[in-house]
């Protein structure tokens, strides 16, 4: 039987440079959770309706490792939690395979648009473990001072998540979509860590809420649209202090899928 690692590789590839004009730093997010046992059907499909796949050094499932900032009372979390449909959240981005790292200020809009601006950071500038300390980056505060509604002063690392990534691009160059695999938390303030080998989160990005094929593939299996917050999740599951009401639904879906 055909392994998802058989059929990614039966794709056709899409390089890094090419992916350049697909970047969608504004736009629309469609979020779905499922076990990994549909990775192989939802590639196979892909692959019959001409999706590409991201290929960088001859890999084509990528490593990342972000670590998020917040305030000490949680602020960007606790906005979430409450559903500001404004809102933000600032992390340090780690591209391993393509040894790339970007300071990102994610903003999501009153309309539900996505809008990321980011400012690469390079070797030197932070540790590799990514135990950032802004006070020693001057280039990196004045970046958050232009870019966020918080001052810079306030923020401190939170939660480190690592996770490996296939990216698929579709036929006609609108839309990627990104499926996170392996995914692991560490709560850089309470020393605790959670994984979840079983689950996918998959994320179909586009310019605008538009047909799609992946949404038909992803509907044939049942498997529906489910806001979810990596952050948020990962914050939820190791900081037990945090409020977390709004998200004990979701932990229980998660639980569910992944001990299918």
């Amino acid at each position: 039987m055909e392994t998802w690692q058989d059929i990614l590789l039966q794709m056709r590839p899409i390089s890094l440079d090419e992916m350049s004009a697909i970047k969608l730093m504004n736009r629309i997010d469609t979020k779905y959770i499922a076990n990994i046992d549909f990775l192989p059907q939802i590639l196979r499909q892909a692959k019959e309706r001409g999706y590409y796949a991201q290929e960088i050094g001859h890999k084509r499932v990528a490593e990342y490792d972000t670590l998020y900032f917040d305030t000490t009372n949680l602020d960007m979390f606790v906005m979430h939690h409450n559903r500001h449909l404004r809102r933000q959240k600032i992390r340090i981005r780690k591209y391993i395979d393509s040894d790339l790292t970007f300071l990102e200020v994610k903003n999501k809009t009153n309309t539900g648009r996505t809008k990321k601006k980011r400012r690469q950071i390079f070797e030197g500038d932070f540790p590799s473990n990514l135990t950032a300390d802004l006070a020693s980056m001057p280039d990196v505060q004045q970046f958050i001072l232009d870019k966020s509604v918080f001052d810079v002063d306030t923020l401190q690392p939170q939660l480190s998540t690592r996770f490996k990534r296939i990216t698929l691009v579709n036929s006609g160059h609108t839309e990627r979509l990104t499926i996170d695999l392996s995914l692991q938390w560490e709560n850089k303030q309470t020393g605790r860590t959670k994984c979840f080998e079983k689950l996918m989160v998959i994320e179909l990005k586009q310019d605008g809420l538009v047909s799609s094929e992946m949404k038909d593939i992803l509907l044939g299996m049942h498997i529906h649209p489910c806001k979810m917050s990596k952050y948020c999740i990962g914050v939820t599951l190791t900081n037990p202090v945090a409020k977390h009401n709004r998200f004990k639904q979701k932990i229980r879906k998660i639980k569910k899928i992944t001990e299918r």
